[in-house]
């Protein structure tokens, strides 16, 4: 499978000439003008790893690695015109696994990212609880949070998502799903809180990203598992 990256940088050149290089050295890329382009493409989409230019208009690559730190392990790397101590400082305090500074050699970049993912490959680098997009449910605490801020759900609501949260990935139909929840919810009422459920989750509950039907057969909670069986809609 390619690994995925995402490339963050406010230079349209650069960002194009990083797409096009990293895409021929076998890597699936996407690239984010800002930080704020960045977030809406990691709501629905798995990467394997960020490539993050320190200084852009707006929030800065140190600020926004930072903050995702709270709730997102996603390894990356700094790509900066600042090469002083410091700066190499800030940034690896700020989560990151590596750092080049330009100008810079695009095969070195590429040795370096390789090694970044290779690392991560073999390293745990999750956390309690199911984690998809910006959310993280901890079964433990029955808690869901995004970027870090707690969301209420109801109780029917935290049921049906614990009952997903515990077979991720995993096909669920109306009857074993009642048959998980001891009966306290059932036939056309598991779709109603399926769709209430969606309200709070999904960008646009039409067209759901997280918590996807499969026709004929019930749901399934998509999360953020690189190795997650691919189907749903």
């Amino acid at each position: 499978m390619q690994a995925h990256i995402l490339v963050i940088d406010d230079d349209e050149r650069l960002r194009e000439l990083l797409h096009r290089f990293l895409e021929e050295s076998g890597f699936r890329v996407t690239g984010a003008a800002n930080t704020e382009e960045a977030r809406a493409f990691m709501a629905g989409t798995h990467f394997d790893l960020l490539v993050i230019d320190v200084m852009m208009p707006g929030e800065s690559g140190v600020d926004f690695l930072a903050h995702l730190r709270q709730t997102n392990p996603v390894p990356a790397l700094f790509l900066t015109a600042m090469s002083e101590t410091e700066d190499r400082i800030d940034g690896l305090h700020a989560g990151a696994d590596d750092y080049i500074a330009k100008p810079f050699e695009p095969r070195e970049l590429v040795l370096r990212i390789s090694r970044i993912l290779e690392r991560s490959s073999t390293t745990d680098h999750s956390l309690p609880g199911c984690r998809f997009g910006p959310f993280l449910y901890d079964p433990d605490t029955a808690m869901l949070t995004m970027e870090g801020r707690r969301l209420h759900l109801t109780t029917a609501e935290l049921d049906l998502l614990d009952c997903f949260a515990r077979q991720p990935d995993q096909v669920l139909s109306r009857t074993q799903i009642s048959q998980v929840l001891g009966a306290r919810m059932k036939g056309r009422s598991i779709d109603v809180a399926i769709g209430r459920l969606r309200n709070k989750l999904e960008q646009d509950p039409r067209y759901p990203v997280y918590l996807q039907t499969v026709r004929g057969k019930g749901w399934l909670l998509r999360t953020d598992n690189p190795a997650a069986t691919q189907g749903g809609g």
